[in-house]
C-alpha cells in the first residue's frame, strides 16, 4: 500500500464543512483497561473495558464560517467525520462527541486560532471506509458506486452521514450492498432518516450479528422530488463479532 501524507483532507461537523477553516486536527481513540493481575502472576493482566474517543482541532477565525458553527458551544450531541482523503473507500474517522470548548489565542505575531475538544458520547471512534468521495451531490436519485469490502461479514456495521446542503422536498439516503457488484438490495437498518432540510448529521448502525455481504454502495431516494443533495456517508463494516451499538 502506497503511504501518502495528510493533505487534501476534510472536516465536516454536525453536517457544516468546516475544511477550509481547520489548521490541524488531532485523533485519539483509547480503551479503558482494568488491571486484573492475580499474585501468582509476573506481569500485568488486563482486560479491555469501555471504548473512549476524540477529536481535537484548531481553527482559523472566521466570522462567516467556523466561528458562527463552533462559537455556539451546542449542548447536544454533534457527529464529526474526518475524511483521510476524498476518495471512494479512503478511510474516515467518525465520532459522535460532545463539543467540549472554544478555546481562542491570539499569537504575539498577530494570529488568532480556536482550540475544539470533541469528547465521544455514548459511541467510541470508529474508523470507517467512505461510500462517497468527499462530499457527493446527487440532482435525483442516485445509484453510487460498489465499494469492495474484500468479503462478506455477519457482524453488522455502523454508518454515518452528513448533509451539507439540500434544495427539494425530500431525500433519503440510505446504504445497500451485494455479493457480486451487480445486484443490490437495501441493507436492514442502514437507511438514514429522511433528508428535508440541511444540515444534518446521523448515526446508524445494524444488529451485531447482521450480515453485510461484500460490496456497499450509498443511495438516494426521494417520495416527493428533490433538485440538490449534497452529502457525505461512511460505513463501519464489522469483520469480528462484538456488542451490540
Amino acid at each position: 500500500m502506497t503511504k501518502s501524507s495528510g493533505l487534501g483532507d476534510n472536516l465536516y461537523i454536525a453536517g457544516v464543512n468546516l475544511s477550509g477553516d481547520i489548521n490541524s486536527v488531532k485523533i485519539a481513540s483509547p480503551s479503558a483497561t482494568q488491571d486484573v493481575t492475580g499474585i501468582d502472576k509476573s506481569a500485568y493482566e488486563r482486560i479491555g473495558l469501555l471504548r473512549d474517543g476524540s477529536i481535537e482541532y484548531k481553527a482559523f477565525f472566521n466570522p462567516t464560517g467556523a466561528h458562527p458553527q463552533l462559537s455556539l458551544l451546542p449542548t447536544s450531541d454533534q457527529i464529526l467525520t474526518y475524511c483521510r482523503g476524498t476518495t471512494l473507500g479512503a478511510p474516515a474517522a467518525c465520532l459522535v462527541a460532545k463539543q467540549l470548548n472554544y478555546d481562542g489565542t491570539r499569537g504575539d505575531s498577530g494570529e488568532f486560532t480556536f482550540a475544539v475538544t470533541a469528547s465521544a458520547n455514548g459511541f467510541g471512534l470508529e474508523w470507517a471506509s467512505q461510500l462517497t468521495a468527499g462530499l457527493r451531490t446527487d440532482t435525483g436519485a442516485t445509484n453510487g458506486t460498489g465499494l469492495d469490502t474484500t468479503a462478506s461479514a455477519a457482524f453488522g456495521a455502523q454508518a454515518y452521514l452528513q448533509v451539507t446542503a439540500f434544495t427539494g422536498t425530500d431525500c433519503t439516503v440510505k446504504i445497500q450492498d451485494s455479493a457480486d457488484n451487480v445486484t443490490f438490495a437495501d441493507v436492514a437498518g442502514l437507511a438514514f432518516t429522511q433528508i428535508t432540510a440541511a444540515p444534518a448529521s446521523q448515526r446508524i448502525a445494524t444488529g451485531a450479528t447482521a450480515t453485510i455481504r461484500r460490496y456497499v454502495r450509498a443511495v438516494t431516494a426521494t417520495t416527493g422530488g428533490f433538485t440538490s443533495i449534497t452529502f457525505s456517508v461512511a460505513i463501519n463494516k464489522n469483520t469480528v463479532s462484538g456488542v451490540a451499538f
